[in-house]
Order: structure tokens, then sequence, then C-alpha cells
């Protein structure tokens, strides 16, 4: 009797410790999300925005679509480190290099995931945050030099207008149609800029323009803002995920996580400091943090050299914000590698240990093999910053965390708790591709690319 009474006392204590570390984690835990976070749009303004995020008509060569690059089967991306955008063929990881109008180089940047970026919450976006709330400019939104908002617009649909008009994504090179070269000559915006040559190709098809007029009135001429809003509509509408096991949770379900997923989310939220940047609902602070990244792929024409990515330095001009990347959303992000602003790392684990000592985990990157890249046809090196020792130094003086050191069986943790941000709808979308779009042009609508 003596010893069962230890083996009793003992299990009340530990209960007593878990339901403590229970009640003080809680308080450290964020509010669930909801649909009142979001936007409310309509279902005409959602199907038609998915009719044009899926219609390569709004791109220079009429051969790319927004979908190519962020395609609901792919995690709202495209499953690669860096993509070929313009001059590729084949959707997702089997993406390659179109013989017969091949890509000028890679897309600098890993294709961010689009999930929840309909949230009130958001006030930039982009790897840089180049498009952000900014009361100073014009309808208080402020878009990359030699860009400007002709309407008001929310911040997505403001988004959503900056890849039309960028070459290696979807307008093309000076030459290849009238798109390519109205943005070679810096007229983006006005009545004979690209955004209204592209207006023009989809007001001239019968079925756009029946459909913007039950929205705008039948006399109301088309403008990009029409566009943009009703894709932005659709994006919040596909791409919301707030329906994971940790949602449950958080509303109360104590049986939504497993104990490893538990273990996992108390690391996160404690021991390990990752709510320090990835904080809030969806866990993310969007703030801006040098974590040491390692840079790959063409970069942005920054430093002297010409292939580094200054990040959010260059938008706001300041050296101390060199290197700077936003903090993601971690919602759904088992589904959404590669990971990092070239991505770098294509399994979380690598990722994780590369925050714990960043310093060490840029010095020791070798090659690519870490990364998913598609046959770009290139004959030039795709990664030249890392083979120059002083931007490999610049990056690494930059990094601005510290965080703890974890063990093997925490990190596991860790990870099992991040799968339990997915939500089952994102697997495959909520409408997913439509079969066809009103231009009549192929469809990225499968893994296997447009036929």
């Amino acid at each position: 009797m003596g010893s069962l009474s230890v083996i009793m006392r003992a299990w009340v204590a530990i209960g007593v410790l878990s339901l403590q570390a229970s009640l003080s984690l809680a308080a450290d835990l964020p509010e669930p999300a909801t649909r009142a976070d979001f936007p409310t749009p309509g279902a005409t303004s959602v199907l038609l925005g998915r009719d044009l995020f899926f219609d390569p008509v709004l791109s220079g060569n009429r051969n790319i679509s927004c979908a190519s690059c962020h395609h609901p089967e792919h995690g709202s991306a495209d499953g690669l480190s860096l993509n070929i955008g313009e001059g590729g063929i084949g959707l997702g990881p089997s993406r390659r290099a179109n013989p017969e109008n091949p890509p000028q180089a890679l897309v600098p940047r890993n294709a961010p995931a689009l999930f929840n970026l309909g949230a009130q919450e958001f006030k930039a976006l982009f790897h840089d945050g180049r498009v952000e709330n900014d009361p100073s400019q014009r309808f208080g939104i402020r878009l990359p030099e030699g860009q400007h908002l002709e309407r008001p617009l929310p911040l997505l649909a403001a988004q959503a207008l900056i890849p039309m008009v960028a070459p290696g994504k979807m307008a093309g090179q000076p030459g290849e149609n009238p798109v390519a070269d109205l943005v070679a000559q810096g007229q983006i915006t006005g009545p004979s800029g690209a955004w209204q040559a592209i207006t023009a190709r989809v007001e001239a098809i019968p079925d756009y323009r029946r459909r913007f007029a039950w929205l705008n009135g039948p006399d109301e001429p088309l403008h990009i803002t029409d566009i943009a809003r009703v894709i932005a509509a659709f994006i919040s509408y596909e791409f919301r995920a707030t329906d994971s096991p940790f949602d449950a949770f958080l509303m109360g379900n104590n049986s939504a996580l497993t104990n490893d997923q538990l273990r996992g989310m108390s690391l996160f939220y404690g021991k390990a400091g990752c709510a320090n940047c990835h904080s809030g609902p969806l866990q993310t602070d969007h703030r801006f943090h040098a974590l040491g990244v390692p840079q790959l792929g063409p970069g942005k024409g920054h430093g002297p050299k010409g292939h580094a990515d200054h990040g959010r330095g260059r938008v706001t001009g300041k050296p101390q914000d060199r290197y700077r990347f936003r903090t993601p959303s971690l919602r759904n992000v088992a589904l959404t590698a590669p990971y990092g602003h070239t991505g770098a790392y294509s399994e979380l684990g690598d990722v994780i240990r590369h925050h714990l000592d960043p310093e060490t985990a840029l010095a020791e990157y070798l090659g690519l093999e870490k990364t998913i890249l598609p046959d770009h046809g290139l004959t030039e090196p795709l990664d030249p910053a890392m083979q120059d020792f002083d931007e490999v130094l610049a990056i690494s003086q930059a990094i601005s965390i510290d965080l703890a050191p974890l063990g093997t069986s925490e990190i596991d943790a860790i990870i099992a708790f991040l799968h339990a941000l997915t939500d089952p709808v994102s697997l495959n979308g909520r409408l997913g591709a439509p079969n066809s779009v009103p231009s009549g042009l192929p469809v990225d609508n499968g893994t296997s690319g447009p036929s």
C-alpha cells in the first residue's frame, strides 16, 4: 500500500503540474481566427475572379496565369524553390522551360503562399512588403516605384496588379507582345498603359464583359481595378484556411491535437521562441526579419555584383533593413514547401534547424540539394551569391534572430504541431480550377499543366 500511495501522489503531482503548465500556456495562445476576420465577397465576384485567376489572357503572351504559380493543388504556390514564370510550361514541380520561348532567368524569389492574405490584419504583401498600407500614398496604398493606384482598392487587390506587369512573371519580354513593350517603356498606368491594354483584352471577351456588367452596371467601362478586385475576392475565399485541428483546439476541443502536437505547441509558444515572430491567430507578426537564408537564383540586381537581394532594405532605403523579409504566416505551412524567400529548404526540419543556428547553416549550405528547382535550361550558375564570400558575410552579419538550441525530439514535436495548422479543405482548394475559361485559352487545372 505504501508504494501504491507514493505512485498515486506522484501522478497527482504530475497532473497538477500539467494543469498548471496548460493554464500558463493558455495565456500565451492566440485567439482563434474566425470568418469575421475576413471580407465576405459575393458569389458573382468569386466565380468571376476564379476564371480570371486561371485565365492566361492576363499575361502578355497569353501563356501563363496567376494559377501557374499559385495553384490550389500546390498549396497556393507552385512547389518549387524558384519558378520559371514566363517562358515555362507545365505546372508545379514538373514545370520546365519552353524550348520555343526560353526564360530570361528564374523568378528571383520563391512564390509565396496565398493562404489567408484576405485577412484584415495584413498590412503589407510580398516578401519585402513592397505593396503596403501607407496613408501618405494615393488611396492609402504604396505600390512599387513607377506604379500607382488609379482607383481605391483593398490591399490584396492592389497586390494582384503587380505580377501582370512583371516581365519575368506574366508580362513577357520587350518585342514579344504589346503589353511587354509598354512595360519596358515605363507606360503602366493611364489610358495608354499596360494595365489598360490588359483590360481591353478582357473587355473584348463577351462573357467577361457581360459578367462585369452584372457587377458594375451595363454602362460602366471596365477598369484594371475591377479585374484586380474580383481576383482578390477569389483569393480571399479560395485560400481562407481557418479550420485546422489547431483552430478546433483553440475553440475548446481538447482532443483536437495529438500528444506530440500538444508538446510541439508548448515548445512553439514557450521554450523554442517561435511565437516571438510567428504570433497572433495566423502565426505572423507581419514584421521583417533577417534570417540568413541562403541566397539562390539571379537575385534582385542589388549589391555591387547584382546577384544580391536586399529585401526590405530596398523598399525602405534603410541599410538596417537589408536582408530582412516579411514573416510568413504558418497556416498550412506543411503544404507550402520549399521555404525561405529563395526556397532554399524543401523540408520543415531543415528550415527549423536553420532558424536555430542561422550563421552555421548559411556557412555550411553547400550546393542545391535541399532545393526543388525546375528544368530551367539556363547555363548561368544558380547560386552566384553563395559563391561570393563578401555577400555571404553581409547576409550573415545582418542576421537578427537568436533562438535557444533544441533537441531532435523537440524539433520533431514542433513539426508535428506545424502539421496541426493544416486546414483539410486547403488540400485541393474550396472551388479548385474551372474546366475552361471565357478566353478559350488552356487552363492550368491539374498537375500535368495545360495541354
